[in-house]
């Protein structure tokens, strides 16, 4: 039997979801990269007048990442300041970060903060921006990400959120939290199960299933308005919810017209579409990067390994070959790379496969993971895993040299969904 598993915005996102959720969860980093850049971080000039500590943010961004060596300077500089870089070249810096933050007459506070490159005595980033209160830590967040761009050729996503399921009780939540845990907010509770989030494109919808009414229906949630609509509630299972690169669609499966195939779906609810029929079980579909093709997992072939198939239709090509069992398919955002789910001697892993070359790598150490999703720049992925018979939530790196816990102390967590970068 299978196993089934930017400011604007970031304003509305303040304001959206109900319920902020008083256990914060806790993130513990093992591993560094391959190389680390040696980086001098000051703290920001007057940065005590915002409700949280900018440079600290940052801080912790950078050194979860595993790509830098964070110097602490000992004091803070601001971006104004006269600065010798060849001072901090001296004391092993390749890059320095400076800044301040100073309260504006509207309440709001002015954020600036300055990259300066030490090797070459030359300027590599500067930017400045007037942020509410409670977007302090976006604008952090929004920093790191420039930080981490200039020096690695990477787009960051230190500011883009996270969406999971908690069990505390008899009580599951599905809650929204910024990358680095903080920011907690739930947007749904219930006393049933509720399994499989996906973010939309845009990052202002979730679709997820709810048992609420006794069985599995397909939902999508406006997370703005807080405003639900039933997008899939046939006969029997509706499940596995995935989002086209667009938006317009959705892929599901359902068991409507007897074994769970692959259907598709618009974004509303219409237009339902049969895309599977074989004589196996079909579910966990997930649309390439490009929304030319549909990974699923299926067991026509006698155990469940994963596909692929046109998002048209037609004949579906296998795609898993090492291993009698591998469930649970994404793609990272260039296209280039499958993570999934393997059961080998009796452990459940994580696995990545380059569909380039067809070379597969074990990522976790963990024995009891599930459902994984790739971070929006395709470098880390974050997957669910049980610990002394708790739910928690694993990050690694996709060379699996960077490796972060997650857990919360108010119960079990678990099915996460990394969300998309922020317009």
């Amino acid at each position: 039997m299978l196993k089934i598993p930017l400011f604007r915005v970031f304003v509305l996102f303040a304001a959206l979801l109900s319920g902020l959720a008083h256990a914060q969860l806790r993130v513990e980093i093992s591993g560094v990269g391959a190389t680390q850049i040696p980086i001098a971080l000051a703290s920001f000039a007057n940065e005590s007048v915002a409700p949280h500590q900018v440079s600290a943010i940052i801080k912790a961004d950078l050194e979860r990442s595993g790509y830098f060596k964070v110097i602490d300077t000992g004091s803070a500089i601001s971006e104004t300041a006269a600065i010798n870089t060849g001072e901090w070249k001296s004391k092993g810096a390749n890059a320095l970060v400076v800044g301040s933050v100073q309260r504006l007459a509207d309440g709001r506070f002015d954020v600036r903060y300055k990259l300066l490159d030490t090797i070459n005595s030359s300027q590599l980033s500067a930017t400045g921006m007037a942020t509410q209160p409670q977007l302090i830590r976006v604008a952090a967040h929004k920093i790191a990400d420039d930080i981490f761009e200039k020096l690695l050729g990477i787009k960051g996503a230190f500011a883009t959120r996270v969406a999971y399921v908690t069990k505390a009780g008899k009580e599951y939540r599905l809650e929204v939290a910024d990358s680095d845990g903080e920011g907690i907010n739930v947007a749904l509770r219930s006393h049933e199960p509720i399994i499989s989030p996906a973010w939309s494109p845009d990052g202002t919808k979730l679709a997820y299933v709810s048992f609420e009414n006794k069985k599995p229906v397909v939902y999508v949630q406006d997370l703005v308005s807080s405003r639900r609509t039933i997008i899939a509630n046939y006969k029997g299972s509706n499940s596995a919810p995935a989002w086209s690169p667009d938006g317009s669609k959705l892929a599901v499966a359902l068991s409507r017209d007897g074994l769970t195939q692959i259907y598709v779906i618009n974004a509303d609810g219409a237009g339902l579409r049969r895309l599977t029929n074989s004589i196996g079980i079909d579910t966990e579909p997930q649309f390439s990067a490009d929304g030319q093709s549909v990974y699923f997992t299926s067991d026509r072939s006698g155990g469940p390994q994963i596909y692929r198939m046109n998002a048209t239709g037609g004949e579906a090509q296998r795609v898993t070959f090492g291993g009698s069992y591998n469930i649970s398919p994404r793609i990272s955002p260039d296209g280039k790379t499958l993570a999934y789910i393997s059961r080998r001697e009796g452990r459940f892993q994580l696995y990545a496969l380059d569909l380039t070359n067809g070379q597969e790598q074990r990522l976790s150490d963990t024995v009891k993971d599930e459902s994984p999703s790739f971070s929006p720049n395709g470098r880390y992925i974050m997957y669910a895993t049980e610990i002394g018979r708790r739910g928690s939530l694993e990050v690694v790196s996709v060379d699996g040299r960077i490796k972060q816990r997650i857990t919360t102390q108010a119960g079990d967590i678990r099915e996460p969904t990394w969300g998309p970068f922020m317009k």
